[in-house]
């Protein structure tokens, strides 16, 4: 492929997992540069897994939710329910259309908040005074900056997203919403502003995706221009268009320096060193980048949900198009702590293709926890991030089998056993919970 071609493949979701399964063949040869791969404990994390799911959901299998932000929206009490009976039962009803585009504003906004809030941060709700941090806290927080109208440029209209609003949206006013204080610091504050400020350009520059009125939730017409209705009446939607409109029309929020190819900015794509070894690919363009689009394929998820309960869609698939796990660090920390990976005390000394040495960039470290401390964009993070998505992948296939459940979608798995079992290991081993390496989030990615 030219260079052009490779930038564009990149942003695909088949690229996803080709890219990560290239990491996994060095992993299998013992050839990463930051991390020991043990297959054979993989058994623990399906064990552990399954109690996860017995747990909460007994042998129902059926009634296990896909993975997206409205679980994180309705923690410790429903709220979207509250939300749609309320409109249900208004003067002027919506039509399902903007019940479904209400919904794609809020989701989105509540995704794109979602990056690593910190150890520290909480949010108390105020009708209840119940706290919540982490995930569960920044979707809660944005359930009531949605229904008060902070997104909302016109005022007797609350519950709608538009570019107008997101353009004036300040890190202050977003710090008074998430009850941010000296006392109750949040990690990634003017990164989460500064997205949703582009957010708006990307809206008011992509009429195609979200429509005139430059709403997130104008996607669902354009969804809608894309489908066709099968034989038995159901409106199918490629999920390829979904990715596109995604992947495209929000381009422009992902921070710059991040990286291009042929002057095609890359968002979440990062470099894995170790691929530099392979010298059947040594001289094509990007061979050592691997992509996630993390927060892409979280919103991905989380716009699928409504669009399929409030309008009856099915979002069809193709052959290796569908959606990846999530490369994060619940996800990648369940197999950290079962020691499936092991980080290596030392960096393994590598060499390229041609011969030379491939750098080994040291690992931060915690002052106060003595755990790695990194950023984003470290050779080991991207590692632990490639082997997140195949093993994501094995593990749903394990579980099928132990349940036993055929049709556990990998949405399913992600929401009641690797995520929620990722936070139950790290409960167990850290206080505070948190992750086995620590991110340097800057608010955009994790």
């Amino acid at each position: 492929m030219t260079p052009t071609e490779t930038a564009l493949y990149l942003r695909t979701l088949p690229a996803i997992r080709e890219r990560c399964t290239r990491v996994l063949d060095l992993a299998t040869q013992n050839k990463l540069q930051y991390f020991e791969y043990h297959p054979e404990n993989e058994h623990a994390v399906t064990d552990f897994c399954v109690q996860i799911i017995h747990k909460t959901y007994g042998t129902d299998y059926t009634s296990i939710p896909p993975h997206g932000r409205w679980r994180h929206s309705d923690a410790g009490d429903p709220r979207i329910a509250p939300l749609l009976a309320a409109w249900a039962a208004s003067p002027a009803p919506p039509a399902p259309a903007e019940v479904a585009a209400r919904l794609v504003d809020h989701f989105t906004v509540s995704v794109l908040l979602d990056a690593g809030a910190g150890s520290a941060w909480v949010y108390t709700e105020p009708e209840t005074g119940e706290n919540y941090s982490r995930s569960e806290g920044l979707g809660v927080a944005a359930v009531h900056m949605f229904a008060r109208g902070l997104f909302s440029s016109i005022p007797d209209q609350p519950y709608r997203v538009d570019a107008t609003a997101l353009a004036r949206l300040t890190p202050a006013a977003l710090a008074e919403a998430f009850q941010v204080s000296e006392t109750n610091p949040i990690v990634g504050l003017d990164g989460r502003a500064g997205l949703l400020v582009r957010l708006a350009d990307a809206l008011k520059g992509a009429p195609e995706f979200f429509g005139m009125e430059a709403r997130p939730g104008g996607i669902v017409e354009y969804l809608k221009s894309k489908s066709t209705v099968s034989a038995n009446g159901v409106t199918e939607v490629p999920l390829a268009a979904l990715w596109h409109a995604l992947i495209t029309g929000l381009q422009p929020i992902w921070p710059g320096g991040r990286g291009e190819l042929a002057g095609v900015p890359l968002g979440d794509v990062w470099v894995c060193p170790a691929l530099g070894q392979d010298a059947a690919r040594a001289d094509e363009p990007g061979a050592t980048l691997v992509p996630f689009h993390k927060l892409t394929g979280w919103l991905a998820y989380s716009l699928r949900e409504p669009l399929e309960k409030i309008l009856g869609w099915k979002f069809v698939e193709q052959a290796g198009g569908g959606q990846t796990g999530l490369p994060e660090y619940r996800n990648g920390g369940l197999f950290l702590d079962l020691d499936v990976l092991r980080l290596r005390s030392t960096p393994l000394a590598l060499t390229g293709a041609n011969g030379e040495a491939i750098a080994a960039e040291e690992l931060g470290r915690d002052e106060k926890t003595g755990l790695p401390r990194v950023a984003p964009g470290h050779p080991a993070i991207v590692e632990w991030r490639a082997m997140t998505v195949v093993l994501l992948d094995r593990t749903l296939l394990a579980l099928r089998t132990a349940l036993p459940a055929p049709e556990l979608t990998l949405a399913q798995a992600l929401e009641s056993a690797t995520w929620a079992g990722g936070r139950a290991i790290a409960a167990k081993l850290r206080e505070g919970g948190g992750p086995p390496i620590e991110i340097v989030s800057d608010g955009t990615v994790f």
